[in-house]
């Protein structure tokens, strides 16, 4: 039986109708339109709405509505999921009104600001769990590492010249390292030393275990790096890190300075530590991570920040014998609705799913974006903020931590991080 407000004859008005002055044709236009988009509205009424009558549009998506002025053929209507995820897009305006404060109210599960957007998210996305706020105050985060050992996440905000720990055990945030060499990219090795890409004095260094650092490469041919960005690790030992250069164009980040190199992606040889130059085929590569079996890397391409030809992608390098790479091809674009934004940091999680940090397009773009092997973008996570790294950490490996801008976020999802940090 339909829902009692949508009852009566054939010429009844339905309820959207009512409240919003459009038909079902209309909002069936704007689901079709902006499937993901964050829309702004400013009419309260269109919020009435979808609050009051969202748990009924399935029961009305699900039957074959007769034909009628307010209410054209159902076939002329988007498919029910569809129609149903525009609709709490749309209620998702509480996105950016949204309170992450330490007195805000807790958030309706399931949370509005993780998105399905292709069948395969639907299950990583746990319905009784929420984004949280773990840390505010710092100026640019970065670098989001986990250490299982010390069960702590470790991450940079690079202006301050610091690193910050934050323990699993009550979320108490301290300074970890300052000065810092103003770090971005942090990881763990497999003996559990701390690497981490200094900026400032444009050089890659571990921690060891007696508190010493290790300069592992801080040249190359003889000419020092631009400023050593993202880093990773190979089951081999050989270290990964890309060089775009950010931390010396600026005095924000690091120390201004002339690039001296093509930004170009590297890697160290455990053996040797001799560094070799993998690919400068892209513009400015950024963030970088491992497929699970380690035969793909990805790599997000930032290089329109400076050079007006560069593509807002992500590219995908077929990795040969964990020394070489193939030559890249794009993985995927980073255009969504119309509008560009930028990949950052990168993760994968088991299934090969390639979690990627975005922003700098705004409201209902920043965030996470997630994409299948395939390269279709499958689910978001929204934030308020611009998202410049993620990791998995915790015990299971089964929370994402996100550093975005002045904060740091988590939350926990049905899948767990391919690798170890």
């Amino acid at each position: 039986m339909a829902p009692k407000h949508i009852r009566g004859s054939p010429q009844t008005i339905c309820p959207i109708r009512q409240d919003m002055g459009l038909s079902w044709f209309g909002a069936a236009t704007l689901a079709r339109q902006f499937p993901t988009r964050m829309l702004i509205v400013q009419d309260a009424l269109v919020l009435g709405f979808f609050l009051r009558h969202t748990r009924d549009l399935e029961s009305l998506m699900a039957q074959k509505l007769p034909h009628r002025p307010c209410c054209p053929d159902a076939s002329l209507l988007p498919d029910r999921r569809q129609f149903l995820a525009a609709s709490l897009t749309l209620v998702g305006g509480s996105l950016m009104g949204r309170d992450y404060g330490p007195n805000a109210p807790p958030v309706r599960y399931p949370d509005p600001d993780v998105v399905v957007l292709d069948k395969r998210f639907a299950k990583y996305k746990i319905g009784n769990t929420p984004i949280q706020r773990l840390h505010t105050g710092t100026l640019w985060a970065e670098g989001p590492a986990w250490n299982g050992v010390g069960k702590y996440l470790v991450w940079s905000d690079i202006p301050n010249d610091r690193q910050l720990r934050w323990l699993e055990e009550d979320g108490h945030v301290s300074v970890f390292r300052k000065p810092a060499g103003y770090s971005n990219g942090n990881t763990f090795d497999y003996q559990g030393r701390q690497i981490s890409c200094e900026h400032g004095n444009r050089r890659v260094v571990r921690y060891e275990y007696d508190g010493k650092i290790t300069v592992l490469a801080d040249k190359f041919q003889g000419k020092p790096f631009n400023a050593p960005n993202d880093v990773v690790v190979h089951p081999d030992g050989g270290i990964w890190f890309t060089d775009p250069g950010y931390g010396s164009l600026f005095e924000y980040e690091g120390n201004k300075a002339e690039l001296l190199l093509k930004e170009a992606i590297y890697r160290i040889d455990p053996v040797t530590g001799k560094v070799e130059k993998m690919t400068d085929e892209m513009y400015k590569p950024n963030g970088l991570c491992f497929s699970p079996d380690y035969k793909l890397l990805y790599v997000a391409e930032t290089g329109a920040s400076h050079y007006d030809k560069a593509p807002k992608n992500i590219l995908v390098f077929e990795v040969k014998d964990g020394r070489k790479l193939g030559k890249g091809r794009e993985f995927v674009s980073m255009e969504m609705d119309g509008k560009a934004g930028f990949a950052d940091g990168l993760r994968c999680d088991k299934d090969g799913n390639v979690w990627a940090s975005a922003g700098w397009v705004g409201e209902g773009y920043d965030g996470v974006h997630i994409f299948a092997p395939d390269g279709t973008r499958i689910g978001l996570i929204r934030l308020p903020e611009i998202c410049s790294n993620v990791c998995f950490g915790g015990p299971k490996r089964n929370r994402l931590f996100m550093t975005a801008s002045q904060s740091l976020y988590a939350v926990y999802v049905e899948t767990q991080g391919a690798h170890i940090c």
